[in-house]
């Protein structure tokens, strides 16, 4: 897809499993397992819908999904799948190389979002995995990261993003801001402090990757926040501004990870918000 002056391509990076429950907090489990099929251990299926992001001069990549470094356990809690999709796989697919990538958008730190970040060599040591590129953070998130809270420090490793900083790779911004002509970012702090969002401008089109701020088509509804946000007030809120900014502009809507709808405009409704028409990115 066309937005500006760039091409905009969906990159499928994997697929995990997460706790229904966690994902959509004081939400009933009658309401969301009728959105949502759970496994035999109350897990929804999730995705790492990445987002490409390329023009003449730039091949942007938005957030890295959940790599592989993961121990056995970890997978295996998480039911990590990388049998059809990956990062490596969605690279191929672009007919890309690691080495082609030349910045990387990173929304926050937790592991489903900058797995992807680093690899672990031949040697065992772990480096960036694309060599090429600058990795852009908020400062505050990062700061956050280093010292994370009793209910989300398990959500850091910081093998993803430490490398980033020690190969001199990482740069860490300062609130909102136009990072390249067109590609404009957002903060927000309800499911974590310092997430950045992702708004692509055009003539005629905006994509906005609003991350964990809406995860999924089905976390539209301002109520459906989840377990894992520190600050669930704070989303119900971000979620009203940004929502009501996407339907009254008809922006494109990005779910990062929705494995059934990856992309969709939304409109507001007697119930709140709610899907509208939805958009095939390729």
């Amino acid at each position: 897809m066309k937005i500006g002056e760039y091409n905009v391509r969906l990159l499928d990076a994997g697929r995990f499993r997460l706790d229904g429950g966690a994902m959509f907090g004081v939400v009933p489990k009658a309401l969301w397992e009728k959105r949502k099929a759970m496994d035999e251990k109350n897990r929804i299926y999730m995705s790492a819908n990445l987002l490409l992001i390329e023009n003449e001069e730039r091949k942007i990549l938005v957030d890295t999904g959940i790599g592989d470094k993961m121990s056995e356990k970890q997978n295996a809690i998480y039911a990590v799948d990388h049998s059809e999709y990956s990062l490596e796989k969605g690279l191929e697919k672009c007919q890309l190389k690691t080495t082609d990538i030349t910045d990387v958008i990173l929304t926050h730190l937790h592991f489903d979002h900058t797995g992807g970040s680093t690899f672990r060599d031949k040697n065992g040591s772990i480096k960036p995995t694309f060599p090429n590129a600058k990795y852009y953070i908020q400062s505050r998130q990062f700061a956050w990261a280093l010292k994370p809270s009793e209910k989300d420090r398990a959500s850091y490793f910081e093998e993803n993003f430490i490398p980033l900083q020690e190969h001199n790779q990482l740069i860490l911004l300062e609130e909102g801001e136009e990072l390249f002509p067109g590609i404009e970012l957002k903060s927000v702090d309800g499911h974590t402090v310092g997430l950045q969002m992702v708004i692509i401008h055009g003539e005629d089109k905006t994509l906005f990757y609003p991350s964990d701020l809406v995860p999924t088509a089905a976390h539209v509804s301002i109520p459906w926040i989840m377990a894992y946000d520190l600050y669930p007030l704070t989303t119900a809120e971000e979620k009203k501004m940004y929502l009501k900014m996407a339907a009254d502009r008809d922006w494109l809507v990005f779910f990062e990870h929705d494995p059934e709808i990856h992309c969709a405009t939304v409109q507001a409704t007697e119930k709140g918000y709610a899907i509208k028409d939805v958009i095939d990115l390729n």
